[in-house]
């Protein structure tokens, strides 16, 4: 019988475990999508960096990053980022392009069926 890792991070842990219970209440699968790329081993989660969010994503978009944010790039779109996490510096670029980072906690409970939202990673 394989052996199921799990994550060491408690606080990684709970966050799939709400975002699948979302994905079925609500019947949202960008939930169950975001959750399952948030349990990948660590080497297969691809950083996205700001510039990236400027050149793929429409201005006023609600963008979902399956990982961590960096700040390479500029922006110039005023979106809204949520994201498992952020560095400084790209916050920073979001809120001075006029837009806001988010939680996914915050994100699921303002959009639970997930409509409107668009996954990038």
């Amino acid at each position: 019988m394989a052996v199921r890792r799990r994550k060491g991070n408690p606080e990684l842990v709970r966050l799939v475990g709400e975002l699948k219970k979302a994905a079925r209440a609500h019947t949202a699968p960008v939930w169950s999508t975001v959750a399952d790329r948030l349990e990948r081993p660590r080497h297969q989660v691809v950083p996205i960096n700001v510039g990236q969010l400027d050149r793929l994503a429409k201005s006023g978009e609600t963008v979902v990053v399956a990982g961590k944010l960096l700040a390479d790039g500029r922006l110039a779109k005023r979106l809204t980022v949520a994201a498992y996490g952020f560095s400084a510096e790209a916050k920073g670029k979001i809120q001075a392009a006029g837009g806001s980072a988010v939680s996914l906690r915050e994100l699921v409970r303002t959009h639970p069926d997930g409509s409107g939202v668009r996954l990038l990673a």
